[in-house]
């Protein structure tokens, strides 16, 4: 179901008449489109902004959520749940103006609600194939995903697993050779499953032991071998993405985990926070090896691997850097506040916003901590940014008086 003013339906069709094709300039997918975090380098991204420094348009957003935008062509894409509708949709906005484009309900009624106060009904950040969007989201006490055309319209709906919240939802799509890849862990058993872009028919499912867990799917190249790589459920899993196939799979990680890994050579970087925190390294071989571990609380927000190099920032506002092959620290820096939106790297940058929504920006220098600049928008902030182009999109609340609101912010240099 979507609603349309009359300037949405002349924007929306400028966008039929201009497909929004992945480019270089685009950020399709959780983690951008390598799967990394890692942006392509601009020497034109602002180091420095504010509400009235740098911003090129400010949207108002309905609702709440916590997912990432994504941007693709002459459009930016985000989930948001409306409580008093009981509604969770796509919004699209165009991405020269910020103008809303359509938004599509994906689901009404029946909600599955967060419990954690740091979660929200849309923490699910959206997909793109090149020809239609993606969304997880829970509904009826289970976990859907859903294919929705570049215009709003529901193309398909597929229930993957039965689902009972624990603390909240946030898992994302990954699109994969001819599949969207999803996962639901949760007390029940969940699933993680590869969908037909085009249908929703479930290719493949594998079922996943009973415990919450709320890390994305994401998938690499392992010397030479594509593997669907899980962690959390008390294991580290690869899987063979096209068939669901375990290619191999042992205890190891923790029960909770909510980043997304990434991947240096043959090793991937587990990190969890419930029953016990760490930071590992661990052979994506089979042999179950873990390589190195410490005891580091990096929680929620995703890591970053340069050069050889794995960054992190701690939930408690540090910032980490160790060598990926032996684990030495080689510094730490404090930032401040308290984290649950990831850093993202462009060029020797890296940008990051704790949940205040002050933006950090520090060096991918391995010899020293070299903090470059603070940025304050808002006064919340649970979203990972995006950066494209020469421009960062990034989803930042405002509370007044109680009051909140939601907006997306385009930064660049005027």
């Amino acid at each position: 179901m979507m609603r349309f003013s009359t300037l949405t339906m002349l924007l929306g069709l400028f966008v039929i008449s201009t497909p929004c094709f992945a480019g270089e300039s685009d950020w399709s997918q959780w983690r951008g489109p390598d799967r990394n975090g890692i942006a392509e380098a601009s020497q034109n991204v602002p180091l420095k902004w504010g509400e009235n420094e740098n911003i090129l348009w400010k949207a108002t957003v309905p609702g709440r959520g916590h997912g990432s935008p994504i941007v693709v062509g002459d459009c930016v894409y985000l989930a948001t749940a409306e409580r008093d509708r009981q509604a969770r949709s796509l919004l699209c906005l165009h991405r020269n103006t910020g103008k809303q484009v359509w938004l599509a309900d994906v689901h009404v009624g029946k909600e599955t609600p967060y419990k954690n106060e740091k979660g929200s009904d849309a923490s699910s950040t959206p997909a793109y194939d090149g020809e239609r969007l993606f969304i997880n989201f829970l509904h009826d006490d289970a976990m859907y995903t859903s294919a929705v055309s570049l215009e709003g319209e529901i193309l398909w709906q597929t229930k993957v697993c039965d689902y009972k919240v624990h603390q909240a939802f946030g898992s994302s799509p990954t699109v994969y050779d001819s599949l969207v890849i999803v996962i639901g862990d949760n007390k029940l058993g969940g699933a993680v499953a590869g969908l037909n872009r085009e249908t929703g028919e479930i290719v493949w499912k594998q079922e996943r032991p009973k415990f919450p867990n709320y890390a994305s799917p994401v998938i690499f190249d392992v010397n030479g071998t594509p593997q669907l790589l899980l962690t959390g459920c008390e294991l580290v899993s690869g899987l063979n993405p096209l068939s669901g196939e375990k290619i191999w799979e042992f205890e190891g990680a923790t029960t909770e985990c909510v980043t997304t890994t990434p991947l240096y050579q043959d090793l991937m970087f587990t990190t969890g926070g419930y029953p016990k925190n760490h930071v590992a390294a661990v052979k994506c071989d089979g042999s179950g090896k873990v390589v190195w571990e410490n005891g580091t609380r990096v929680y929620v927000p995703s890591m970053l691997v340069k050069e050889g190099v794995l960054y992190g920032v701690t939930d408690a506002g540090v910032a980490v850097c160790w060598t990926c092959e032996t684990g030495q620290e080689l510094w730490k820096g404090r930032l401040g506040g308290t984290f649950s939106s990831s850093p993202v790297m462009i060029g020797d940058k890296i940008h990051v916003t704790n949940e205040e929504g002050k933006t950090y920006i520090f060096n991918t220098n391995p010899q020293k901590f070299e903090l470059l600049s603070e940025n304050q928008l808002a006064n919340e902030c649970f979203a990972t940014p995006v950066i494209c182009g020469d421009r960062i999109y990034t989803r930042l609340a405002t509370i007044t008086d109680g009051n909140r609101q939601e907006s997306l912010y385009c930064i660049g240099k005027k």
